[in-house]
């Protein structure tokens, strides 16, 4: 069984992975902005708090880390009218959405180097591939640099078998979605999904835990759609 690092862990997707991954046996060190019901407190906007955050983890899980769950995200609203909240809702984006996920995944490879190899799973978003809201550029950006981030890291270092997956669901019920679905007439947005239904926390939790156990070795850089035919590449 693995020791697993998992972002976003107290609600939605990451407390669903989080759920099912200490279910299938898997010890998992979680993190969340506030650090309640025994995760480790990291706010990624603050700099450097992904260092931070590993090296805690890396302690608690006795010197070894064999997945990284970068699954920690915001999904704010960014109007072009207004500048300074344009710019500052950018830079938050990008350092939760983004750097954090990048510094991580710096500490997860140099860690793997030294012990064999690991996984790392970057939970990503549809809108890293089709975009989004045009209150949402800066989620889409950021989520689309998660998905290049990805592939890099699987092209680079394969050969120490290091593998790197991507996952990008649609809506899926969250606290985020539920916020979306609402401000922007739900019954439009679920008209867009063929299947009828938004994805739930449990589904994509699942293909993190396959992907952190399961998944052959020669998938890695691969990127795994939950989008209830939303969105077909």
């Amino acid at each position: 069984m693995a020791n697993i690092l998992l972002t976003g862990a107290s609600r939605g997707i990451g407390a669903a992975a989080r759920t099912l991954l200490e279910q299938s046996g898997h010890t998992v060190i979680g993190q969340s902005t506030a650090g309640d019901d025994g995760l480790i407190a990291a706010d990624f906007a603050q700099a450097r708090a992904a260092d931070a955050l590993w090296a805690t983890a890396l302690e608690q899980a006795g010197g070894r880390i064999d997945v990284l769950v970068n699954n920690a995200g915001v999904f704010e609203a960014a109007p072009i009218a207004d500048a300074d909240g344009f710019a500052a809702t950018w830079a938050r984006s990008h350092a939760i959405n983004l750097q954090s996920a990048a510094d991580l995944c710096r500490h997860a490879v140099l860690h793997f180097q030294e012990h064999g190899g690991g996984r790392i799973i970057n939970v990503a978003s549809r809108a890293g591939h089709r975009g989004d809201s045009p209150q949402h550029w800066h989620y889409a950006a950021a989520k689309g640099g998660m998905l290049a981030m990805t592939k890099s890291i699987a092209r680079g270092y394969a050969a120490q078998y290091i593998l790197a997956f991507a996952i990008t669901p649609g809506f899926t019920m969250t606290g985020m979605a539920e916020e979306y679905l609402a401000s922007r007439g739900g019954d439009k947005l679920l008209a867009d999904i063929p299947l009828g239904r938004v994805a739930m926390p449990e589904e994509v939790a699942e293909m993190i835990r396959w992907l952190a156990s399961d998944a052959p070795a020669s998938m890695t850089g691969a990127t795994l759609d939950i989008n209830g035919a939303s969105y077909v590449r």
